[in-house]
């Protein structure tokens, strides 16, 4: 794998520290890098994240994101050493930027997976709720335990009840009781339990098929699913119609009917 990192000294340290990106065959594998600190979003790794989204995004050769996390913890959430005795200004600063993050995984054109090996709390499980898949281990748990030191997760809630339904949600939210992996799969948070062992297999796995089709097809999906999901159904149709048209008169869709027709593999533009 080819491991990426920023030309600037300083930049590359806290690059090397708190995120790794790795690319092969097409699939760009982004790392959160603090284990010895349960792989907590500080201020400075949920900025280094949106700003390697938004390179990755215009990354033509790279079809899928898988975001992974160093370490026996996914993500423990906020690091709540930034978080005691701060003025309103940084609070919010510090809560911007995390939904600034999350809504860029939706963004990109690329469809992110979370590859999850462990615990995944508060921002953490909001990180999971945001990817556009997940695969987890059997010994993952999801949980947003805010409330338990007087901290409602209120900027989770958003991506969380939009996965799962809000009586569950709700539920996580007031309890702070962390749902386990198999429960997590059959509520829809994530889409695959595997054994630690084939984590990272069962993910890369994943993520090759959805390499196969057309980036530009995909793109056009990940795009659509999001903007119609809060429409009525009338102008959800009323939408789909219009990109479904536009979509057909793209160069991938004309290659991959003829190909389909031919019985031959589809050549997807680069």
């Amino acid at each position: 794998m080819e491991s990426t990192q920023s030309s600037d000294p300083a930049h590359s340290q806290a690059h090397a520290s708190e995120l790794t990106i790795e690319k092969s065959d097409a699939i760009a594998t982004v790392t959160l890098n603090r284990p010895n600190k349960r792989n907590a979003l500080s201020l400075e790794l949920l900025g280094e994240l949106d700003s390697r989204l938004h390179e990755l995004a215009s990354d033509q050769e790279t079809r899928v994101v898988i975001l992974r996390a160093a370490g026996p913890v996914f993500s423990s959430g906020h690091d709540l050493k930034q978080m005691i005795a701060r003025s309103r200004e940084e609070y919010e600063e510090l809560f911007t930027q995390c939904a600034k993050s999350m809504q860029r995984l939706r963004q990109i054109p690329q469809p992110v997976i979370a590859q999850v090996q462990g615990l995944a709390t508060a921002a953490g499980c909001q990180l999971v709720a945001s990817c556009d898949l997940a695969v987890a281990s059997e010994q993952s748990w999801f949980a947003t335990p805010g409330v338990k030191i007087g901290l409602f997760c209120t900027t989770p809630m958003v991506p969380l009840m939009r996965a799962i339904p809000p009586k569950v949600a709700m539920e996580m939210l007031m309890t702070g009781e962390p749902l386990a992996a198999q429960r997590a799969y059959e509520l829809g948070l994530i889409n695959r339990v595997v054994p630690l062992s084939e984590l990272e297999d069962a993910t890369r796995e994943l993520a090759i098929k959805i390499a196969s089709a057309s980036r530009d097809t995909v793109a056009i999906g990940k795009s659509a699913f999001y903007q119609q999901a809060s429409y009525s159904e009338a102008d959800a149709y009323s939408f789909a119609v219009e990109v479904m048209t536009d979509n057909s008169m793209r160069p991938d869709a004309k290659e991959g009917i003829s190909a389909f027709l031919e019985k031959r593999d589809p050549v997807w533009k680069p």
